[in-house]
């Protein structure tokens, strides 16, 4: 559909917001969301040492709210600086392996070894290197980040066809011009793909940090991992409620931003 027919059902379109207000559209997971508190409702009567009642986390989310509001800020920033630093890296590489095939053939299986290789079980080695700052929580919030952002981008970049290329070579395009116009354009609807992945898989990342990173003193993975140890099941489930608020939000976010990037791609339209 023409991006420009003013028939169509764009995302921030007037008639697509009335759509999205069907019951159609939400009382599925209206009722997904009853039948899972049901459920949950039925384990916490069954297993109360594993499961708190649900009105127990709603009274620690609303009783303290500035305590998860201030660790939800601190794991936000570990996994936005994260994101960021292995998303530099990721991309800065997979230019490079685009272009140069021994790069490529050089990195690539040592970013495969890097991607199976257990986070958590380099978490010491790291903060004896780097001490108990940030810098640990960075780097194992940019390793959990790096290798999806490494692989669609690499694919993205090489998805052009040979014919377009053709077409830019005949007119003796430099290899910075097609980068620019050419691969890059072809490459974003990848970027955005691990995007969709990595920003939720960021906040994961974060909490793997603050749980396995000694030091730490913020963040919700530190609050689940002190409530745990003090048998506080509310704050445990408290604090997870926050995070998959925060994931969800992230996803929304990078959605949104596709979706006005990328308003020409079929991937967006409704």
């Amino acid at each position: 559909m023409h991006p420009g027919d003013p028939s169509g059902m764009r995302f921030g379109h007037p008639r697509s917001l009335l759509a999205r207000l069907r019951p159609a559209v939400w009382l599925p997971l209206v009722v997904m969301l009853a039948v899972l508190a049901g459920l949950w409702s039925w384990g916490a009567r069954r297993l109360p040492y594993l499961l708190p009642p649900l009105r127990d986390v709603g009274s620690s989310l609303t009783g303290n709210p500035g305590y998860y509001l201030h660790n939800a800020l601190a794991t936000l920033g570990e996994a936005a600086a994260g994101l960021g630093l292995g998303f530099a890296a990721a991309f800065v590489l997979a230019v490079l392996t685009s272009e140069l095939p021994f790069v490529r053939r050089a990195v690539m299986p040592v970013a495969v070894v890097l991607n199976v290789t257990p986070v958590v079980a380099v978490a010491p080695a790291l903060v004896v290197a780097f001490g108990f700052g940030p810098a640990p929580k960075l780097i194992i919030t940019g390793l959990i980040c790096f290798f999806p952002i490494l692989i669609n981008t690499a694919t993205g970049l090489r998805s052009v066809p040979q014919e377009v290329l053709h077409v830019y070579r005949s007119i003796d395009a430099g290899r910075v011009e097609v980068l620019w116009h050419l691969r890059v354009p072809y490459a974003l609807p990848y970027v955005f793909a691990a995007l969709r992945i990595v920003f939720p898989l960021s906040v994961i990342g974060a909490v793997v940090a603050e749980m396995s990173a000694a030091g730490s003193t913020r963040g919700l993975g530190t609050a689940v991992s002190v409530a745990s140890s003090m048998n506080q099941l509310p704050v445990v489930y408290a604090s997870i409620a926050v995070l998959a608020l925060m994931g969800v939000a992230l996803l929304l976010a990078v959605t949104l931003v596709e979706r006005r990037v990328l308003h020409w791609h079929d991937s967006t339209k409704d």
